[in-house]
């Protein structure tokens, strides 16, 4: 794809449209990169991008006068397609396309693509690190952090790409084509950006639309939507289950997780080689198992890479135990779904204080309702949906308010007893009160902390 002297569109000046912009105008692409916000409020590195001659910025509504002018747009993430201005779309001489798609134009290799409401960054580097340690040339990046476009100049044709993909990434692909896709579930997310949840999974439906026979498909058995899908794909498909066993596919059984194929049956590993918490991680590792095999990875390399992995920052982290209390890191958990698995994985523990709320996104709390009945002693509500909040869940559980994170953190250490979990797992987004799920993630470990001078982790409560 030749992109000299093309004149090219990126919305949206965060990480994925700044990687964006940079890819195009090394390869001669005179860029114009856009953005609702003011310049002055716009990152250093998107900023940076000013010292390139072939980079021009522009914030506020475009300009209709620009519809001649445009060759290609290339849209960011957080970016709906459908907010494009329609003299845009409806010009068929300019091609729209998201970064992941522009990407895939020019990687080498082979792709492997991760998708799924809930557990897709775990997944995505636990597949990375299988990869890795059997031996292949492999990188990881999409919505795990670094931009598609980036692993570009370092992808070869023996390389394994490790892609985690959000539902607004898959918005806007047209060829990509991986050669080996997952899709963990889909449960209600980001029902703020789509019209229903049937158009929310359609979007994650998009993963494979592209695969042949030659690739393979891997679908949770468990969950009724990918379940669904089964039949419809081209791939070679591959079913994982912890509820049943699987004529063919990966399983739970007791404690043990097993491969059938061809009516013969290995044990992987077992629940208590996995360091990862959780039924819901049980699925990760078997979708994992299904990656790895798919990639000819061998059995025992996979085991000891799911022994030794840890997890990642933010999902259900251990962050401290003070005074008998422990405090756990779900900042992740974006969703009512991804909430409801981090209180599953601690309920064993005792009783939970559950920090709650953010920028919600229209789903549901109810789904909740049951398991604050049963595990949780106290919800702490913070952000903008803490009012909707404590209008589905205030009968079930003593509600506290607070007005920042810190003092939430400090008002659920007073609502806990001794033997207790303090649990962020908000199911909302961040970005009422934070930059990202990550600074939330921070900031309450940073809370945490700055418990320590004045609680000793041996004392009483």
């Amino acid at each position: 794809m030749e992109f000299k002297d093309k004149k090219t569109l990126v919305l949206g000046a965060g990480k994925s449209g700044i990687a964006a912009a940079r890819f195009l105008a090394e390869r001669g692409a005179l860029v114009l990169l856009s953005d609702s916000k003011d310049i002055d409020q716009w990152s250093n590195a998107a900023r940076s991008l000013k010292i390139l001659e072939n980079v021009e910025m522009v914030s506020g509504r475009l300009s209709a006068a620009l519809n001649s002018e445009i060759d290609l747009i290339v849209i960011s993430p957080g970016v709906p397609a459908a907010s494009v201005p329609a003299v845009f779309r409806e010009n068929e001489a300019i091609e729209i396309i998201g970064e992941v798609e522009l990407a895939c134009r020019f990687l080498n290799g082979k792709i492997v693509g991760i998708t799924g409401s809930n557990g897709k960054t775990t997944t995505t580097a636990l597949v990375g690190e299988i990869l890795k340690n059997a031996g292949f040339h492999t990188q990881v990046g999409g919505n795990i952090g670094t931009p598609l476009v980036n692993l570009v100049d370092t992808s070869t044709d023996d390389t394994y790409t490790v892609v985690e993909l959000s539902s607004y990434q898959l918005e806007t692909i047209k060829e990509f084509r991986p050669q080996v896709a997952v899709c963990l579930n889909v449960t209600p997310n980001h029902l703020d950006r789509y019209d229903s949840f049937a158009d929310y999974a359609e979007a994650k439906k998009r993963l494979f639309m592209k695969q042949s026979a030659t690739d393979t498909a891997i679908l949770n058995a468990d969950d009724e939507v990918t379940a669904g899908w089964a039949a419809d794909l081209r791939a070679n498909v591959r079913l994982f289950s912890v509820k049943r066993e699987l004529e063919d596919g990966f399983f739970l059984r007791g404690a043990g997780l097993i491969r059938r194929e061809n009516g013969e049956e290995t044990v992987l590993t077992t629940r208590g080689e996995i360091f990862l918490r959780g039924l819901h991680n049980v699925e990760n590792v078997l979708a994992a198992f299904a990656v790895g095999n798919a990639c000819s990875a061998s059995p025992d390399s996979i085991r000891r890479s799911v022994s030794e992995f840890k997890g990642v920052e933010h999902r259900i982290e251990f962050v401290a135990e003070i005074d008998g209390v422990k405090f756990y890191n779900d900042s992740k958990a974006t969703s009512v779904d991804a909430t409801a698995k981090a209180l599953e994985a601690v309920a064993s523990e005792g009783k939970t204080v559950l920090i709650l709320g953010g920028r919600g996104k229209n789903a549901p709390y109810s789904p909740l309702v049951e398991l604050i009945k049963t595990s949780v002693r106290s919800l702490v509500l913070i952000g903008e949906d803490a009012d909707n909040i404590e209008s589905q869940l205030g009968p079930h559980a003593e509600i506290i308010r607070a007005d920042s994170l810190e003092k939430a953190v400090g008002e659920a250490f007073s609502a806990a007893e001794k033997g207790d979990t303090i649990l962020l797992a908000p199911a909302c987004a961040s970005f009422d009160m934070f930059k990202s799920y990550e600074e939330r993630g921070e900031v309450f470990k940073t809370a945490v902390k700055k418990l320590f001078p004045s609680k000793s982790s041996s004392g009483t409560k």
